[in-house]
């Protein structure tokens, strides 16, 4: 018996050794800041992006037209609003309502950098207009917020982008770096029509790029737990998107005689079966560089639990949402309260982590659910992308600028659960990063794509001040 709890005695030490060993060798990978010159930014800025928000460039599906009035008018605005962008950077516009900037550097042996926005919003619910603080095309500036839909997402990083090269314009600079401004009309649904022509077009020119940035990452405020600094999510990479829809067919009948297997009984069963039954939480790239980067910064009983994933990942990985989500999205069927429907179906969307594809998650569905159940993809789907490295000089100018801008800020890689136009562009980019310093914190988390979408002034400023450094730091 002694000779046991000796030996289980050696083992806790020796985990204890490792567990202890692990945690001190994980140190800040958190780069010095540079001291950076101030910028004096006009309070001008706000009404630019007032103006921006007030033309409803919304997208309201794959096969909707756009709007030509809004989209023209939005273009013919920001021709008025940067003269010195329009003058000397080129200019064409792609699948007609897309714009493509192209800034030509000093030196064509560099390779280009590609800096991305979108200027499509998402439509209000019009039920929930008088929720908002104004009209949500309005573009009311109050003492500290622009309010308006797309002051998030994403006119905001749009507009920022072209205050900075005007203003490095103004100072007569050149990049060394040719520069693209690349910005779609249709990332809300998708982008394909947009970002997937830029990219396409690019190709065919031979471009290649050293770094393509866009929206995706943000600088989170008081949202990750033992880390009291604002934290700077620059995401390597983003899941892959696909809907399935299952579809029962019956004989349907009168509801007096139900039958064992009821049409909308089979579909809900399904439904239960796939959200009970959902594919597995994993540490694959880029999640791993969030233990590293992440862990690091914490508190030193939670830094032990990320330096030692071996142990505690499952707990880790399920806070950081990484697997495959399923989730209902869909439901139809029925026509009278005392008919059995011949026909009940449902769309199920999943969010597709690295590693897993359309088709081995739709092999999963058909694994999980009857197989009297018919599985047909629909809509936009598109696989994971890849994945970016943190070794490039691309990544190491991009956390540069970060830090220096916002020196108290921790840079985290990441991967972000939400699609974005960055996932076309892996063919013409070696690293595709995503990440632009908006301010979220719990309660403005609840306004993209939703009720009282606003930036704050400040904030706003911030995000011209990143841009602009960026694109000297690249010289």
């Amino acid at each position: 018996m002694k000779k046991i709890i000796y030996v289980l005695l050696a083992l806790l030490t020796v985990v204890t050794c490792v567990l202890v060993f692990n945690t001190f060798s994980l140190t800040s990978k958190q780069v010095a800041p540079e001291s950076l010159q101030k910028l004096e930014i006009s309070d001008l800025v706000f009404q630019n992006l007032s103006r921006a928000v007030q033309y409803p460039t919304i997208s309201f599906s794959e096969d909707a037209i756009p709007d030509s009035t809004a989209f023209n008018g939005f273009h013919q605005f920001l021709a008025e609003a940067f003269p010195l962008v329009h003058e000397k950077l080129s200019l064409e516009k792609i699948n007609e309502y897309s714009l493509l900037y192209r800034w030509e550097g000093s030196d064509p042996s560099k390779k280009a950098i590609i800096l991305m926005s979108h200027q499509d919003v998402v439509p209000v619910d019009q039920p929930t207009l008088e929720k908002w603080e104004a009209g949500p095309f309005e573009g009311k500036i109050t003492d500290t917020h622009v309010i308006g839909r797309g002051t998030m997402d994403d006119k905001s990083s749009l507009m920022a982008l072209m205050e900075s090269v005007e203003m490095l314009l103004k100072e007569s600079f050149r990049p060394s770096h040719t520069i693209y401004l690349a910005f779609g009309h249709d990332e809300e649904v998708g982008g394909k029509n947009g970002a997937g022509m830029i990219a396409a077009h690019l190709k065919n020119q031979g471009v290649k790029a050293a770094m393509a940035l866009d929206e995706g990452g943000f600088l989170a405020d008081n949202m990750v737990p033992g880390i009291e600094k604002e934290v700077a999510m620059v995401n390597l990479a983003e899941k892959g998107f696909a809907s399935f829809r299952l579809i029962v067919e019956t004989m349907g009948g009168h509801s007096s005689r139900p039958p064992k297997e009821n049409t909308i009984g089979m579909l809900a069963q399904a439904i239960v079966d796939l959200e009970n039954h959902q594919l597995p939480y994993k540490l694959v790239a880029p999640i791993d560089y969030q233990f590293e980067y992440m862990g690091a910064e914490l508190p030193f009983m939670k830094k032990l639990a990320f330096a030692n994933p071996w142990l505690f990942k499952k707990p880790i990985l399920e806070s950081l949402n990484a697997h495959t989500t399923t989730a209902p999205t869909i439901i139809s069927g029925g026509v009278k309260n005392n008919v059995i429907p011949t026909l009940a179906e449902a769309t199920i969307n999943f969010r597709i982590l690295p590693g897993e594809t359309i088709e081995t998650v739709k092999k999963h569905i058909e694994n999980t659910i009857s197989d009297k159940i018919r599985v047909e993809p629909v809509g936009f789907l598109t696989d994971p992308s890849p994945v970016s490295g943190t070794d490039s000089e691309a990544f190491r100018n991009l956390e540069k600028t970060i830090r220096s801008v916002f020196p108290e800020a921790v840079v985290v890689p990441g991967l972000v659960g939400g699609g974005t136009d960055a996932r076309y562009f892996y063919d013409i980019s070696e690293d595709v990063y995503r990440f632009y310093p908006l301010r979220i914190d719990a309660d403005s988390f609840t306004r993209f794509h939703g009720i009282d979408e606003k930036i704050g002034k400040e904030n706003y400023k911030e995000i011209i001040t990143f841009t602009y450094h960026l694109i000297k730091r690249f010289d």
